[in-house]
């Protein structure tokens, strides 16, 4: 029988695994509710995250974000003015080149004018893919009165929409569709990224609900 000194802390942890139970669902219901994001067709800009290069070659995983805007870019030049596509990654360690020319290389192949194209090349995360795609639209556009949305994979589309408005742009996200294979790690790792995003709110949260437990639990055995 578990003493009832320790009842406390029993009802913390399951408390906290409650909380994290309800953290959980409102990331898959936001996942789930951004699948379905159609931004109009009156773009300025649309900025391709990067995610690394293989040999220097656009991988398969980075090559379904660029086709992901180069669909919208056609689809809007069909009825409107075509946005500019801004290719956003830098050069790591391993890498021959920064990512953002790659990636623009792609395109170009693809048939996007090069005109129509810009690179961010300074970025090592998706952060500063935002911050800095920001700083080259409100050069472009200095009035800061433009359109703009970002495509990546659907995996990644909530934890980028975050870095975002962190980054102070008002920017939707189309997500590029992710091989089956590698969607459940996909997800897991998205969700491990977005707890330690909140660590500190986190902690705050469950080292209240342990505390508190822990006191009473103190009190229940001084006064029992």
């Amino acid at each position: 029988m578990v003493s009832s000194h320790l009842e406390p802390i029993f009802a913390a942890i399951s408390l906290i695994s409650i909380y994290f139970f309800i953290h959980l669902s409102n990331f898959l219901s936001a996942y789930f509710l951004y699948q379905f994001n159609r931004p109009r067709r009156n773009q300025d800009f649309i900025i391709v995250l990067g995610s690394g290069l293989i040999n220097d070659k656009v991988p398969p995983l980075l090559a379904s974000r660029i086709n992901k805007a180069i669909d919208f870019y056609w689809k809007q030049a069909a009825v409107n003015t075509p946005p500019t596509i801004i290719f956003s990654g830098g050069q790591g360690p391993d890498e021959g080149l920064p990512e953002a020319e790659a990636m623009q290389s792609y395109a170009v192949e693809k048939g996007i004018p090069l005109e129509h194209t810009v690179q961010e090349n300074r970025s090592v995360n998706t952060y500063q893919n935002m911050l800095f795609s920001k700083e080259i639209m409100d050069s472009l556009k200095p009035e800061g009165k433009y359109k703009s949305i970002f495509t990546t994979n659907n995996f990644h589309l909530f934890r980028a929409g975050i870095y975002a408005r962190q980054a102070g742009l008002n920017s939707q996200g189309i997500g590029s569709k992710t091989a089956f294979y590698y969607w459940p790690n996909a997800m897991i790792r998205e969700y491990v990224a977005i707890v330690v995003m909140g660590r500190k709110r986190h902690m705050k949260i469950c080292g209240t609900i342990l505390g508190f437990a822990l006191f009473v639990s103190v009190l229940s055995f001084i006064f029992s």
